[in-house]
């Protein structure tokens, strides 16, 4: 797997095309910080960490809104062949406000909005509405 992040989204993606109430992914400290965003931003329910043995796994419960998916779409901006950087006054809105951006900045993952808000510029991870 090259790009863990994408195929993390697109896990959440079909599982909620399905109707599945939860996914279980390989863990890794980014797509936790990831994960406790979009929980944070109700797109997600919550996001634990499970030890099977060795392996570690990273359990995500699916939010639904009367039977609608909470998230309607994702798209991977930074990608392995060709990071994506904003500076504060760079980072734009996903929807006209209606989604997030995942931004990776010097003091942690945080969205577009509390970046912009900190001042802070960084790699544009993800967008999610």
């Amino acid at each position: 797997m090259t790009d863990p992040i994408t195929d993390m989204l697109n896990q959440i993606r079909n599982a909620q095309a399905v109707g599945k109430t939860e996914i279980s992914i390989p863990f890794s400290k980014l797509k936790q910080a990831i994960a406790d965003i979009l929980t944070q931003e109700e797109f997600i329910g919550e996001a634990k960490k499970i030890a099977k043995g060795k392996s570690k796994a990273l359990k995500i419960n699916l939010k639904y809104e009367h039977g609608v998916p909470a998230v309607e779409g994702a798209k991977r901006v930074s990608k392995p062949g060709q990071r994506i950087y904003a500076g504060a006054d760079g980072i734009k809105k996903v929807r006209g406000g209606f989604g997030i951006s995942v931004i990776s900045t010097p003091k942690g993952l945080m969205t577009g909005l509390a970046a912009r808000k900190a001042k802070l510029g960084g790699e544009v991870l993800l967008e999610i509405w």
